[in-house]
């Protein structure tokens, strides 16, 4: 007894521990297959998204194409400024779509080279050392990748915002010119047609570019409030010369309508113009090294900070563990003390079982003996049954016998009067035959004696074939001709191919 509850006990203290573990095991499973059906999907949506801006952009830089760069255009010079701008512009994009392509890949052969590390795994300090210091490093380029790309996004909402007001004072310039206004020097003085400079974006901006937007503005834009026309002539006379004033006078043949003053202020607004442009240019140049200088600034701040941050929580990680740890113990020693009640119960529970079996294998055998007993009497009893039937089956038989002899004694005189009336019948039929013969045989007679009376002889006549018949000979005496009418035709039926050659 003592062994059996042994055995129990150490039962029921592995069977607990690998159902735990077990349930513990498959619970996590589930939430990984969940969490990578998830990513899963929102990689499929990511990939959808794309394809479908890819498809549009290609449909709107067609449309473009079509419109602004055609040969045929009679803005062609125009255009082909944009042209080449854009194509600048195109370069600069597939440089950086290379190069982060190739810090992306950089990135993935990191994350690679880790799961490698971790698919051969060593219980030893170096080792951990080394696959956290590996971890650490793909965290912060990954980090750091996000926070360039979140600048940059940043930087080029700005300047589409910057973009978005730019076209709609344009926008306002065509309504404008749509409306009918004078000239186009009024449209560029009005309040509305100015270039705008946005305030919070002017807080944001370097002074020479602000004072350049301002000088835009008070001066009537980038053509110094001429025409687009005259201010292209102007240019093109200016750069012929290279600034020199001998242009005045080449010019004044390009541009009807103004005067040797109206050059001459034109080209001090532009000398002043490209002064402050190239200030802008340089002080645009020296803002992006200042917020590159920033970003790198802020980027190591948040490196740090983001080091010290990792530290606190690898502590209350620690912390963490060592309340899990303690728990863990408490919960085991809980479960050694179940299981040991859970061990008593159950040998006390067997021993009941082992009484309770003791009593029904008695019970089992009173009902054996009883059925012993009863099983006698029911084979005595179906042998008696038995020769009863048997007795029964002898008396059956003598009776079925009596009753054929009396079905065959009925049966033969039956038969006996049935021939009897069969012979009679057949009697009658013999009779009545010998009767139809002598009629027929006196019939014959009476028909040799008319015969030997009338005596017929006929010959064979082949002319009667050919003879016409009576009806056919009245029709004819009706069909004759009178003497007066000549005999044109004689008609007659079409001879049958039998007769035909006779």
């Amino acid at each position: 007894m003592a062994a059996l509850a042994t055995a129990v006990a150490a039962a029921a203290a592995g069977q607990p521990q690998n159902d735990s573990c077990s349930s513990t095991a498959g619970a996590s499973r589930q939430i990984q297959n969940w969490k990578m059906k998830a990513e899963k999907a929102k990689k499929v949506e990511f990939i959808r998204t794309a394809e479908k801006l890819k498809t549009q952009l290609a449909n709107i830089e067609k449309d473009k194409n079509g419109h602004l760069y055609n040969k045929k255009s009679d803005f062609r010079v125009e255009y082909s400024i944009l042209e080449e701008l854009e194509h600048t512009m195109t370069v600069s994009r597939k440089t950086e779509k290379d190069k982060i392509l190739q810090r992306l890949s950089k990135m993935q052969n990191n994350v690679k080279r880790l799961q490698q590390q971790l698919k051969g795994v060593k219980p030893t300090p170096e080792f951990v050392d080394k696959l956290k210091e590996m971890m650490e490093e793909v965290e912060n380029a990954i980090n750091a990748f996000k926070e360039e790309q979140r600048q940059i996004y940043e930087q080029l909402l700005k300047e589409e915002n910057t973009a978005i007001n730019e076209l709609s004072v344009f926008e306002r310039k065509v309504e404008l010119w749509a409306l009918g206004s004078s000239t186009t020097e009024k449209v560029l003085k009005l309040p509305s047609a100015r270039v705008l400079v946005d305030k919070t974006v002017e807080n944001h901006l370097p002074e020479e570019v602000v004072e350049f937007e301002r000088f835009l503005q008070r001066t009537g834009g980038q053509q110094g409030g001429w025409d687009d026309y005259d201010h292209q002539n102007f240019l093109k006379v200016w750069t012929k010369h290279k600034g020199r004033l001998s242009y005045v006078d080449e010019a004044l043949e390009y541009l009807c309508g103004r005067t040797k003053e109206d050059i001459e202020q034109h080209d001090k607004w532009y000398q002043e113009f490209l002064i402050l442009h190239e200030r802008k240019k340089e002080s645009i140049k020296k803002w992006k090294e200042k917020q590159q200088q920033e970003k790198e600034g802020n980027l190591k701040e948040k490196e740090k900070s983001e080091k010290m941050l990792k530290e606190e929580q690898l502590q209350r990680e620690e912390a963490q563990k060592q309340k899990t740890e303690e728990e863990r113990k408490r919960q085991q020693a809980a479960i050694e003390a179940w299981k040991k009640q859970k061990a008593i119960a159950l040998a006390m529970e067997q021993a009941s079982q082992l009484k309770l079996e003791e009593e029904k294998e008695k019970k089992q055998q009173k009902e054996r003996q009883r059925q012993c007993h009863m099983k006698l009497l029911l084979e005595r009893y179906t042998l008696q049954k038995k020769e009863k039937e048997e007795l029964e089956k002898l008396e059956k038989e003598k009776r079925e016998e009596a009753e054929k002899e009396e079905r065959k004694r009925i049966a033969a005189e039956e038969i006996t009067k049935f021939q009897e009336r069969d012979l009679h019948k057949l009697e009658l039929r013999i009779l009545q035959k010998q009767a139809k013969e002598g009629e027929k045989r006196e019939k014959q007679k009476r028909l040799a004696k008319l015969r030997e009376k009338v005596e017929i002889h006929v010959t064979r006549d082949h002319s009667r074939l050919y003879r016409p018949t009576k009806a056919w000979e009245e029709h004819v005496k009706e069909m004759a001709p009178t003497a007066s009418e000549p005999l044109l035709r004689v008609p007659h039926r079409a001879v049958p191919a039998w007769r035909q050659g006779l």
